[in-house]
């Protein structure tokens, strides 16, 4: 029963990080900001994490700690959204989700600074094989795109942004455990709150969709992209091995380059493939590491 539940749970893996990788062509052809698509996700997603709540039964906590970690989750969350999609405008979605996977060596510096975890040798190395990979994908970019130096530049920082989510999601836990649809609610909260002012300085001429099938797209992109894939990771995650979690999480990244270079054709060079390749092994040692630390606080 052990291996039927593993190989579900690694099927489900792949199958919401192909969903997020698909996700990022709704950004590329819905007309409006990157702002704006940000605000409407979480909005979506907040809305159905809320139902779920209330259906299931699962309260919100009592811990104003956990109140204020969950929320400055969603705000980091955000942003972090927000960033990304701006990446995936300035240099397409397949760039912008492998320097928005890098959020594994931000949250390596976050725990090194504010929780004193040392980094080992594989850590460090992961770390120069991830500048290595960064360098050769980003060269010929700022060669032949105008916006590369800012598409790469914003990519890391939503990753950087990712981290910071992440890092108050565990702070929020240790406060007071959370149950998921609660969690994720609060978590919306968070984003929506942070996103509205820059959402209307920022993409108020671009807020709201013109078309129905834009707003079709958007609605998939909150539940499907926020709510279903979202759900199917946290679901495997934990009942898979760290190597093979490590592993399977690359499918992300690895779909959405294929969706940049098949589907909209996006020029992608030798060098860059092979930046692609060590960036891609970069972060899978680094979730490795990640995952291991993770593991032995919580046995």
């Amino acid at each position: 029963m052990r291996s039927i539940s593993q190989k579900s749970a690694a099927i489900g893996l792949v199958f919401g990080c192909l969903v997020f990788g698909l996700g990022s062509l709704i950004v590329k052809f819905v007309p409006i900001g990157s702002y704006a698509i940000a605000l409407w996700r979480l909005l979506i997603g907040g809305l159905v994490f809320w139902y779920l709540s209330r259906h299931f039964g699962q309260r919100l906590p009592r811990n104003p700690k956990a109140w204020r970690f969950a929320v400055l989750s969603g705000i980091f969350l955000g942003f972090d959204l927000a960033f990304w999609h701006e990446s995936i405008h300035a240099v397409g979605p397949g760039i912008s989700t492998l320097l928005n996977s890098m959020q594994i060596f931000f949250l390596a510096a976050i725990a090194w600074f504010f929780f004193g975890e040392r980094q080992s040798k594989l850590q460090l190395f992961s770390l120069l094989l991830a500048i290595i990979g960064v360098v050769l994908i980003a060269s010929p970019e700022l060669r032949h795109n105008g916006h590369g130096g800012y598409g790469i530049f914003i990519g890391l920082v939503s990753g950087a942004a990712l981290a910071a989510s992440m890092a108050c999601i565990r702070q929020a836990h240790h406060a007071e455990p959370i149950a998921l649809f609660p969690l994720m609610l609060l978590i919306s909260i968070g984003g929506v709150t942070a996103l509205i002012i820059p959402t209307l300085l920022i993409d108020h001429a671009r807020f709201m969709p013109t078309q129905l099938s834009d707003v079709i797209l958007i609605l998939i992109y909150g539940v499907v992209m926020q709510c279903c894939a979202w759900a199917l990771i946290a679901y495997a995650v934990p009942l898979l091995s760290l190597t093979l979690t490590g592993l399977l999480l690359l499918t992300e990244p690895i779909a959405a380059l294929l969706i940049d270079y098949f589907l909209l054709h996006k020029p992608i060079n030798q060098w860059q493939w092979y930046g692609v390749l060590v960036t891609l092994l970069a972060i899978y040692l680094g979730s490795l590491k990640s995952s291991a630390q993770t593991r032995k606080k919580t046995a």
